[in-house]
């Protein structure tokens, strides 16, 4: 549950916030009571959907770090980063590539805020204030100008974020955009909330619409179209938790492992590749 915030540029702690949410539930402490209120619901009504937390974020780590050992991309743009926590993609990047440049794109404040001062002394990081509906705001912002050079393949990183974008504001228009203005060989990271079939995960999306206002729980087939004009990447589109799991991971082949909880199936995961 990346940050998709949509209001003014003040923090304000009365009202829940994705992003403080998002790290409330992964143990993290910059968030107040009305974002813990919110998780609360999750944790007491919802047992077991803190897992969706974990498994994105478990996912992320493994993607970012593949992209970095195995395909030479060093430049990575992560749309609706969030507030910062362990195993942030420039640690990741740059632990199997010192040389990688990571720009961080967020519009709420809180993120903004921590994230320029996780990053204050790293010099091929930036953290940019945009919208991400708004893709060409991004591109040609001056700090991504700066570090990211679009004549060479670019890795973008859409974590948990197109779920909170509309159908009316166009998810597969912000993918389309970042395709058209990146070069062959550029890599697509998307994960993205799995709509389910029972009381339970009904529950949750309802509780995510009613809080936030917004949110889209997508089928495998419509997060895949999300990505229509890319070569998706085996294992396809498939839940986080399965997706290229570690040798040492939680998650195992699906011969190998006792079946997943409904929460893990609704955390979804693809990575794709511009030919």
């Amino acid at each position: 549950m990346a940050a998709v915030t949509y209001r003014g540029s003040s923090i304000d702690p009365t009202r829940p916030s994705i992003a403080r949410v998002y790290d409330y539930l992964l143990g993290g402490k910059d968030n107040y009571a009305a974002d813990r209120a919110v998780g609360d619901v999750f944790k007491r009504d919802l047992p077991g959907s803190v897992a969706i937390a974990f498994a994105n974020r478990a996912a992320l780590t493994r993607a970012v770090r593949e992209i970095a050992t195995t395909t030479g991309i060093r430049q990575f743009i992560d749309l609706g980063s969030g507030l910062p926590t362990a195993d942030n993609v420039h640690q990741v990047a740059q632990r199997a590539a010192p040389d990688a440049r990571v720009v961080y794109v967020d519009i709420d404040p809180q993120a903004l805020v921590h994230g320029r001062a996780l990053l204050e002394n790293n010099d091929r990081t930036r953290v940019v204030a945009a919208d991400v509906r708004n893709p060409e705001a991004v591109r040609t912002h001056p700090d991504t100008v700066e570090l990211i050079d679009f004549e060479r393949p670019v890795a973008v990183i859409l974590s948990a974020i197109l779920h909170h974008v509309n159908d009316d504001e166009d998810p597969a228009g912000i993918v389309r955009y970042w395709r058209d203005h990146v070069p062959s060989g550029s890599y697509f990271f998307l994960s993205h909330f799995r709509s389910g079939n029972d009381a339970e995960t009904a529950e949750a999306e309802k509780v995510l619409q009613q809080t936030f206002g917004r949110g889209r729980w997508r089928t495998d087939a419509e997060i895949a179209s999300l990505l229509e004009g890319l070569d998706i990447l085996d294992p396809g589109i498939v839940p986080a938790s399965l997706w290229r799991p570690d040798e040492t991971g939680t998650a195992c082949d699906v011969g190998e492992r006792q079946q997943l909880t409904v929460w893990e199936h609704l955390i979804a995961a693809g990575l794709a590749r511009k030919a």
